[in-house]
C-alpha cells in the first residue's frame, strides 16, 4: 500500500497486531516458511528481504518473538544490532560491493513496522544509488536470492578469516 501523505511504501505482509502463531518471522525461525537465509545462530535468524529495496537487503530477527522493542530484552537488543554490524561489514567485503549501509529498525505502526516481530533491516549501498528513505522507494523484486545469500555469507567469511588473522576470534554461529 502507497501512503501518498509520506510518500513511503507500506508493504502488506502480516497485519500487524497478530500472535505468535501468526507471526511469518517465527515460521521463518521454524523452518515452516521459506526464506533465503544469510545468518543463523541460537539467538537470531537472518534472512533476504522477500520485497528488497536494494539488492542484499536482509532482515535479522530474533529467533524468540518478540512484537516491539517494549518485549525485546536489552541484551538480546544488542545482539540483534551486534549481528547487523557485521552483516553490513560483510557486505563491504562480498561481490554486492557495497560502500556503506543502512541499519534501520521500525518500532510500532507509527514507525511503519509491518510485521509484528521486531526485526533489522541492513540494506546494502553504493554511492550513487539513488536510494532515498525521505522520498520512499520502489520495492524490487529478488534478483537471484541464492547468488546474494552466497554473497553475504561469502563476506561472513572473509571477515571470519580476517579475525583469525587479526586474533580476534570468530563469531559463534553458523552460516546458513
Amino acid at each position: 500500500m502507497f501512503d501518498g501523505a509520506f510518500g513511503v511504501f507500506r508493504a502488506t505482509r502480516t497485519p500487524y497486531g497478530r500472535g505468535v502463531n501468526d507471526c511469518v518471522f517465527c515460521r521463518i525461525v521454524a523452518g515452516e516458511a521459506p526464506a533465503t537465509k544469510v545468518y543463523e545462530d541460537e539467538l537470531l535468524c537472518a534472512f533476504l528481504d522477500i520485497r528488497p529495496i536494494a539488492r542484499g537487503h536482509t532482515l535479522v530477527v530474533p529467533k524468540r518473538h518478540a512484537a516491539e522493542l517494549d518485549d525485546l530484552d536489552a541484551d538480546l537488543g544488542a545482539e540483534l544490532f551486534r549481528a547487523g554490524h557485521r552483516i553490513a561489514l560483510a557486505m563491504r567485503r562480498s561481490s554486492l560491493v557495497a560502500d556503506g549501509a543502512n541499519l534501520v529498525m521500525n518500532d510500532g505502526k507509527a514507525a511503519f513496522q509491518t510485521v509484528a516481530h521486531v526485526h533489522l533491516h541492513v540494506v546494502p549501498r553504493r554511492h550513487g544509488d539513488k536510494l532515498s528513505f525521505a522520498k520512499g522507494f520502489l520495492l524490487r523484486r529478488p534478483s537471484d536470492p541464492e547468488g546474494t545469500a552466497a554473497a553475504i555469507r561469502a563476506g561472513l567469511a572473509t571477515l571470519a578469516r580476517q579475525d583469525d588473522t587479526d586474533g580476534v576470534g570468530t563469531e559463534e554461529g553458523t552460516q546458513a
